[in-house]
């Protein structure tokens, strides 16, 4: 156990290496949910049986890759209290820009499936011999000799493996596809990278310390966020029980917190690193770091998000 949280942090550190993870247990997954869960009906329902099994399933990864991102609830906490700051152009650029590489990362694992699911081309021949396009039935039958004896037997096909020749028309047509997948992900991915570093205002060493320092203080976060509110809990849990006066236990206001959840984009005039940089910079510059104390007579309306740190739906926020 030790071992496989070993290769996890790994993999969270190095990018193309947790990419490369995600893709393999994908795929893994696939071939297993193929060869255990798909049967293909071979009636009426072909078509949408194999379309559902085909796109689903990678719907439902990219839903995940959403709420599993720590950076998706950075964005979204808290935006319709200051959904007019969304008014600014600016703004809205940034967080529709933040969103783009929030997407990009969620639709590794979907991706990954819909093209091991089109090389494996058990799907697609299942839907494909389904489907009511005269046309398409008319191109795979076009060498048999009675075309309206193959077409209504069409959806019989992945059932009845007698006929390979058209089950290997299908399958060289699902693996066409998947490949030309594989080859426009990767050819896009490689466009989007290429812009990104053309427009970056830091070298590439620099840009090699930014995402450094960037893990290290999102460890440090959970890390100190963890201790601090187990110290709260421990000093609570001892004044109700032990029926006296809690001790002081100095924590930020709700406006820190909130500068410090900020999405940050890197400029070179301030030279920060983060919003928390930033943030502690700026405050040690000007007035000092503004604490708070538990028991002082900050206000206590909160916004209904506090109702998902309740829930346990998501942990303290690195700052990006």
């Amino acid at each position: 156990m030790d071992r496989f949280k070993t290769i996890l942090n790994i993999a969270s550190k190095q990018t193309n290496l947790g990419f490369g993870l995600v893709a393999l247990l994908t795929a893994g997954g696939e071939q297993i949910f193929s060869s255990v869960a798909f049967k293909c009906p071979c009636n009426e329902l072909n078509f949408l049986y194999g379309l559902v099994f085909l796109l689903v399933p990678a719907l439902a990864l990219l839903l995940l890759g959403y709420i599993l991102s720590k950076k998706m609830w950075i964005l979204f906490t808290g935006i319709w209290h200051n959904r007019a700051k969304l008014c600014c152009w600016k703004n809205l650029a940034t967080t529709c820009t933040a969103f783009f590489q929030i997407s990009s990362t969620a639709l590794v694992a979907p991706s990954s499936w819909f093209a091991v699911a089109l090389l494996n081309g058990n799907y697609y021949e299942c839907a494909m011999t389904g489907t009511n396009v005269s046309v398409y039935n008319q191109y795979l039958c076009k060498d048999m000799n009675s075309e309206l004896d193959c077409a209504k037997k069409l959806p019989m096909l992945p059932c009845d493996k007698r006929n390979e020749e058209l089950l290997r028309t299908l399958r060289s047509q699902s693996q066409i596809l998947g490949w030309l997948v594989i080859t426009s992900i990767m050819l896009s991915s490689l466009l989007i990278i290429c812009l990104a570093r053309c427009n970056s205002p830091i070298s590439y060493q620099q840009l090699k310390f930014w995402r450094a320092y960037a893990q290290e203080e999102s460890e440090l976060m959970d890390l100190y966020t963890n201790k601090h509110a187990k110290d709260l809990a421990e000093r609570n849990l001892k004044s109700f029980f032990n029926q006296m006066e809690p001790a002081n236990i100095t924590t930020p206001s709700n406006k820190d917190w909130e500068k410090i959840s900020l999405l940050y984009k890197f400029s070179t005039k301030d030279h920060f690193y983060s919003t928390l940089h930033r943030y502690v910079e700026t405050n040690q510059e000007g007035d000092g770091i503004r604490m708070v104390s538990v028991r002082s007579n900050e206000s206590t309306d909160n916004p209904a998000v506090l109702h998902f740190v309740d829930g346990g739906m998501v942990s303290a926020p690195p700052s990006l």
